[in-house]
């Protein structure tokens, strides 16, 4: 396996996926789907395989690439569009015309409902493709037992009603569809049911299951149970009934997506384009914004972008130019009969939602194969960007973090933790137990723990850390402050806060919190910082407390060890005993000295 490839296997993410196995020569040898990418994709190389066509694949894999998905389903979508784009040489299933099913809703006077594998109706809506054949009939067979939609292929129209060209059949007389081929139903009772079947196919139940709900409150209310019970049984199938999401809607053909994200040194565009309802091009591309001064905006990126793309599958649109083009940044460039769109909601939304999600995973594996190479640099940004969030006057490359723990003011201890280059170095942990702080108060232990740190850290004349962080607000925050005044030590080490609830940040002088970005880096420090130290601190303080409540007056006696006191344990059971039993009586276990010094203590005591 060469190096680069290993590289790759390693940063896979653990989310939905479709995978793409090249050959030395960069040809498509194999598409997969996947739920967890990393997983799958590491299964081909850390095991022997049974199959020989799986081994023979293997040994051929020179390079891999993937997009990333929401769903399992959307991965079968785009799994299923890919082989037969491509017809990679180790794919067995779909390379041929079949395909997974679909649900289609005909557009009839008496429109039907079934599954199909070609979408060749024209007119007809397309809900799917659904992954096995038995949900599709699952889901079909529901909507027949929920709806009395005709399941014939009589082409019924008004012309054939007037002159009774069709018969009743078997359905009608069990129920199971009200005649429509006979006209005794009409077209807008019906159209209601479709509406319906189509909500509900598209995953919006709620308005389905409040209008039956209703309906069978009013029934129930005329007493007429057997009816309401019916709706009832309609309205627990639809609640139960859980629609699947799909990567593209099939009504989207021959389209692009441009998705933009950038960070302070780089530009990331994912490029997808989907024909026929299914994506079967991504790619995404990376400018360095340093390398050129004209890329100063995001409309400048995005029109590079999409010049380039255009350009580099010109060959493979086969003629068939795309018009229209979705967009989260508008390009500062007209192209010749192309038109740009910023959806906000809806299929076109979720599709440029996925381009998003695709360069964010591609900016992250970039990342994370640089830290790989260089362990270093990923401490060095970590510690910028909380120098920068934190308004920091140097790199906190040492922070220490402080907490305390006690119960009503008993058994009050605290933590120190230590972290360098923002990893634990849990060797530099420290207990502290709370010598000149009678009750709880929380700022005053913050006082005597950063003072005796601090101090002891002086006198041995260790190095100081550039950040101190303490667990709480602002009164956490100034009790430490007044240590580090006490010391002289104001402005030699920065103080922070970070509350418990809302991950606050708190700066001295400051009674505003701030807020930082939630799933940055600086948050996540903070965060393992106040974890860790709360953490320390509570295992410090039922150590301490399991101490107190199994201590002694034994304990207490000069010169009797944790053996004598066993055996007197063990002869007498309790401590009242012991203090009853005479000299002799404590002579006989343990020996005339240690029974002499057992005996003046208890006595005397």
């Amino acid at each position: 396996m060469n190096p680069e490839l290993k590289l790759k296997l390693s940063l896979l993410p653990e989310c939905p996926g479709v995978y793409r196995y090249f050959d030395k020569d960069g040809v498509i040898i194999y598409v997969g789907k996947a739920k967890n990418l990393k997983r799958r994709v590491n299964s081909y190389f850390n095991r022997e395989h049974q199959v020989y066509r799986t081994s023979v694949l293997v040994k051929h894999i020179h390079d891999l690439q993937y997009t990333v998905v929401n769903t399992e389903e959307e991965a079968l979508d785009l799994e299923n569009s890919l082989i037969k784009e491509f017809q990679p040489h180790y794919n067995v299933l779909l390379k041929d015309d079949k395909s997974y099913p679909w649900i289609c809703v005909t557009k009839e006077l008496y429109p039907r409902v079934f599954i199909t594998r070609e979408k060749v109706h024209r007119g007809a809506r397309f809900y799917g493709p659904y992954p096995k054949t038995e949900v599709a009939h699952t889901i079909v067979k529901t909507l027949h037992k929920l709806y009395p939609l005709r399941t014939c292929r009589h082409a019924v129209s008004r012309e054939t009603i007037d002159a009774k060209k069709h018969s009743l059949c078997l359905k009608y007389h069990i129920k199971n569809c009200e005649g429509c081929c006979r006209g005794l139903v009409s077209p807008e009772e019906y159209a209601g049911y479709i509406e319906e079947v189509v909500q509900i196919l598209n995953g919006d139940t709620r308005q389905v299951s409040e209008y039956i709900q209703k309906q069978m409150v009013e029934l129930a209310s005329q007493l007429r149970f057997e009816e309401a019970n019916t709706l009832k049984h309609r309205y627990l199938q639809i609640e139960n009934y859980r629609s699947r999401s799909v990567i593209v809607s099939p009504t989207i053909h021959n389209i692009d997506v441009y998705g933009l994200l950038r960070d302070d040194t780089s530009a990331y565009v994912n490029f997808m384009h989907v024909r026929g309802g299914s994506v079967v091009q991504s790619l995404t591309l990376e400018y360095k914004l340093k390398d050129d001064v004209d890329l100063t905006t995001d409309n400048a990126i995005i029109s590079l972008a999409v010049s380039e793309m255009r350009g580099r599958f010109a060959d493979a649109y086969k003629g068939d130019r795309v018009k229209e083009a979705l967009v989260n940044v508008a390009p500062d460039v007209e192209f010749e009969n192309l038109s740009f769109v910023q959806p906000q909601k809806g299929d076109k939304r979720k599709l440029l939602d996925i381009a998003l999600k695709n360069a964010e995973q591609y900016r992250t594996e970039k990342l994370q194969m640089m830290e790989k190479l260089n362990p270093e640099q990923r401490a060095t940004r970590t510690l910028t960007v909380m120098q920068r969030d934190l308004r920091l006057p140097s790199l906190p490359h040492h922070i220490e973090c402080f907490d305390n723990s006690n119960i009503s003011g008993t058994s009050a201890v605290a933590s120190c933790v230590v972290f360098r280059n923002a990893k634990p170095v849990k060797k530099e942990y420290r207990h502290f137990n709370i010598k000149t702080v009678d009750g709880a108060d929380d700022f005053a232990t913050m006082r005597e723990v950063v003072t005796r740190r601090y101090t002891r850290l002086v006198e041995e004349e260790q190095p100081l850390p550039q950040l101190l962080v303490v667990d709480g607000g602002k009164g956490q925050v100034s009790a430490a402050l007044d240590a580090l005044d006490a010391m002289g030590l104001r402005g030699t080490i920065a103080v922070v806060g970070i509350a418990k609830q809302l991950n606050e940040i708190y700066f001295p002088g400051d009674s505003v919190p701030l807020y930082i970005d939630k799933n940055g880096e600086t948050i996540r420090v903070l965060q393992h910082l106040r974890d860790e130290s709360h953490r320390f601190a509570i295992q410090f303080h039922r150590k301490q407390r399991s101490k107190s409540q199994t201590h002694s007056e034994l304990d207490d006696i000069k010169g009797v060890g944790e053996k004598t006191k066993q055996l007197l344990l063990k002869r007498f059971k309790s401590l009242k005993r012991i203090r009853e039993a005479t000299l002799e009586q404590l002579t006989e276990v343990v020996g005339p000295a240690k029974a002499a010094i057992v005996h003046n203590h208890l006595n005397h005591k």
